[in-house]
Formats: C-alpha cells, sequence, structure tokens
C-alpha cells in the first residue's frame, strides 16, 4: 500500500469512528433493537358490573376499545356466566410502538351465587401461561407473542365499607398468578375523608387476609430525588381511588376530560380530584417491572409447577396425559428418556451396594 493510499484509508477511518466506541454505547443498540421490535403488554380489568371499568381503560388510553358492545339489561345478568373478552389495539407515541391487549371479564359478581366466579378467570391466565410454555419449548422461539396477563387491575365498590367476600377471595386466589392492583372506582361518590378512610380499610383487610397485591419496586440509592418523591406518592396512593371520564368540558376556557355536575366540574386529569393520573403514571413508569415479575415470578412457578407434574406422571407407552391434556410426542419422548435414566441409576446403585457386600465378605474371611 502507498503512502498517499494509507493516509487516506486512515482519514476514512477517523472519520467513521469519529463518535465514541465502547461498551457505553450498548444501551442505545438496546433500546435501537426494542423500539424496532415493539412492546407487548397485557391488562386485565376485573370486578362487579357498573364500576365504570370499560369507561376507565377508554380514558387511559384515550381510545375506544369497546365500540360494539351491549349491555345486557339487568334481568339477563342474573344467570350469567363470567365470560372473556380480550380486544387489542396498536398504539404509537413518538415512534414506539405498543401492542395493547385488555382482557374483560363481564358477568364476574353478577350471579346470584358467585361462589366459582373466578374459575374462568384463573383458567384464561393458566392457558396463556401453557400456551407461551408450549412456544418457549417449539422451534419458532423468536417470534413469540406474549399473551400472558402482566397486570390485573381489580375494582372496589366504593358504595360498601370495604371488601366483600368475593372481592377478598377472587384477589386471594389471583394474587400467586397476577400482578393484582387494588382499584377504587367512582371516586367522585365519595369525598375526600371517605375515600381516605376506605383506603386504610381496604389496606387492612388486604392485610389480615394474607393478599399479595403487586407492590412497587424501591428505588436504588443513585436514582434523582424527584423519581424517588414520585414512586413514594404511588405508593402511598394504592389502592387508586378514580374516576373515568370520555367526555369533554370546559374548564376556564380550556378542554378537559372530566364529568359535568350541578355543582362543579371534576377533572380526572386534576390530582386533588382523583387518582387517575397517578393510576396511569404507575402503569407506564413500571410497564417493564410488571413484565419482568410476570416472567420471572408467576411464570415460573406455573413452570415449575407444570414440571414438576409432569415429571411424577407414569410412563405409559399409549400416551400419558398432564392436567392441561394429552402429551404431545417430543414430552413423551423425554419422559421416556427420564425413567430410562432412572432405571439406570437405581441399577447403578445395587451394583455398588453388591460391590460393597462382596468387599466386606472378602474382608472378614481373609481375617
Amino acid at each position: 500500500m502507498t503512502g498517499d493510499s494509507s493516509r487516506s484509508y486512515t482519514s476514512l477511518t477517523q472519520q467513521e469512528t469519529s463518535g465514541y466506541v465502547g461498551f457505553a454505547n450498548l444501551p442505545n443498540q438496546v433500546h435501537r433493537k426494542s423500539v424496532k421490535k415493539g412492546f407487548e403488554f397485557t391488562l386485565m380489568v376485573a370486578g362487579e358490573s357498573g364500576l365504570g371499568k370499560s369507561t376507565l381503560i377508554n380514558s387511559l388510553f384515550q381510545t375506544d376499545l369497546y365500540p360494539d358492545r351491549v349491555i345486557p339489561p339487568a334481568a339477563d345478568r342474573i344467570n350469567r356466566t363470567v365470560q372473556i373478552e380480550s380486544s387489542t389495539v396498536e398504539i404509537e407515541e413518538r415512534g414506539v410502538k405498543l401492542r395493547l391487549t385488555v382482557v374483560d371479564t363481564p358477568g364476574f359478581g353478577d350471579a346470584i351465587d358467585n361462589t366459582d366466579s373466578f374459575q374462568q378467570i384463573i383458567k384464561y391466565i393458566d392457558d396463556q401461561f401453557e400456551r407461551y410454555l408450549k412456544d418457549e419449548s417449539g422451534l419458532n422461539r423468536k417470534n413469540i407473542i406474549d399473551n400472558r396477563v402482566h397486570c390485573c387491575y381489580y375494582f372496589i365498590s366504593p358504595y360498601g365499607h370495604g371488601l366483600k367476600p368475593l372481592d377478598i377471595d377472587f384477589m386471594r386466589k389471583l394474587s400467586n398468578k397476577v400482578s393484582v392492583v387494588p382499584v377504587i372506582a367512582k371516586a367522585d361518590c365519595l369525598t375526600k375523608k371517605e375515600i381516605a378512610a376506605l383506603k386504610i380499610r381496604i389496606l387492612d383487610e388486604i392485610a389480615e387476609n394474607g393478599i399479595k397485591i403487586y407492590s412497587l419496586p424501591d428505588c436504588d440509592s443513585d436514582e434523582d430525588e424527584e423519581y424517588k418523591t414520585q414512586v413514594q406518592q404511588l405508593k402511598e396512593s394504592i389502592p387508586f381511588a378514580v374516576i373515568g371520564a370520555n367526555a369533554m368540558v370546559e374548564i376556564a376556557g380550556k378542554k378537559v376530560r372530566g364529568r359535568q355536575y350541578p355543582w362543579g366540574i371534576v377533572d380526572i386529569e386534576n390530582a386533588d380530584h382523583c387518582d387517575f393520573i397517578k393510576l396511569r403514571t404507575m402503569l407506564i413508569t413500571h410497564m417493564q417491572d410488571l413484565q419482568e415479575v410476570t416472567h420471572d415470578l408467576h411464570y415460573e412457578n406455573f413452570r415449575s409447577q407444570r414440571l414438576t407434574s409432569t415429571s411424577q406422571l407414569p410412563n405409559v407407552g399409549g400416551g400419558a396425559t398432564t392436567p392441561g391434556g394429552t402429551l404431545d410426542a417430543t414430552e413423551q419422548k423425554l419422559l421416556e428418556k427420564d425413567a430410562e435414566l432412572r432405571r439406570m441409576q437405581e441399577m447403578l446403585a445395587r451394583m455398588q451396594e453388591q460391590m460393597k457386600q462382596q468387599s466386606t465378605t472378602n474382608l472378614a474371611a481373609n481375617y
């Protein structure tokens, strides 16, 4: 290489690498890859009918997720069973795409006998774990669509004096399968003093009944003070007392989302009126943590229980069954391999025992 060409090559290299090159750029690579791929999040809403669940969800994401919903009359809701309705919408903000799935549970708590009303909901959550487990064990692992439920907003009626037995049973059953966030619905029915008293009562009943609700993670010591203050305020606001509204009303010449009453206007995005803005902030700022808790805790618990129950099944050649159904060929082969490995281990243990006994006999004969 001649001197001129060498100088031009060096100059070109310096131009190409004029920016900083080092592992400190790794977060930028992760950011670009994540933004290109997009994010997936599944939110479940549960609670009695008439508490404004659909209105609140539409208010949170400023979209209409239920354009064709028909509300059945009260007479039809008495004998209605719990249904699962899933709605998916693609949301894009500043180039970041979010595939949001909202799972609603109409019919919950409407029947006269609600003893097993949450079994259908538990089955749905387990089915999503089962689907993810099969996709994870399959060949197309890179393109898995995550439909696992990452968070559940449980709506509590403002008209009672705390939690109902149905509320306690539901949150206790689901707290081991999904991150439950308690929400006091229709907070405009209560005064500030009544809301504060109801929050204390609900938290006391949650602690007394051993219910594990979603707990916001503690901040690291190197976090800025503003973020620490925000997280502390969110923790103190649980359970969130919220109001949902999709209509626009005018306050002092400014359009806001709220409700018009004879005595005034409720602005749902005003922190002095309700916790709507705090609930939305909690969901957005801790969306990644909710996904990690789902994957590292709830899904791993399901996965370990599933694999444990599978390994304890008898090795029947015609096709052993699991709680989720008939085993496929791959799972059957794994069971056969495990059974064969156990037989070899037992045979090896017997041989070692025989050798030990023979050695003891020879030693006694020599004496």
